[in-house]
């Protein structure tokens, strides 16, 4: 006895698997989609802390040198963000400068922030205290 197997053309095994790929990407979207706002969420916050750390430098440095500490504040604030909380100590040989920023991403207001915070020490030069 002869078994013979029926053979499929090529065209019958690419119907039989047809709309897969669609299905499969359909199906792979919405977690895609939540990489990607991750990972921008990410980078805004990564963006945050540089800017923290550039204005609490900056900010330490006006107040070493002797601004007042409301001169001090808003130049952090124009450096940073407009309701960052920035704290200055001032002592006879240092010169401490810390801002705090609460972030959220834009996209999702319900999500709890971040909050992010950069301390910058400058010498305290000398001369007369405000």
């Amino acid at each position: 006895m002869i078994v013979r197997h029926q053979r499929t053309s090529m065209g019958e095994k690419r119907s039989a698997s047809r709309g897969s790929v669609t299905a499969e990407t359909a199906a792979m979207l919405p977690a895609l989609m939540v990489v990607l706002a991750a990972a921008l969420w990410a980078i805004q916050a990564v963006g945050a802390q540089f800017e923290c750390v550039d204005a609490a430098r900056a900010a330490a440095r006006a107040a070493a040198r002797g601004e007042s500490p409301d001169q001090v504040s808003a130049r952090a604030r124009a450096a940073s963000r407009p309701d960052a909380q920035v704290t200055v100590t001032r002592e006879a040989k240092t010169t401490q400068v810390q801002i705090t920023v609460e972030v959220r991403p834009p996209w999702a207001h319900s999500l709890p922030p971040v909050r992010i915070s950069a301390t910058a020490t400058a010498d305290t030069e000398p001369g007369p205290a405000p």
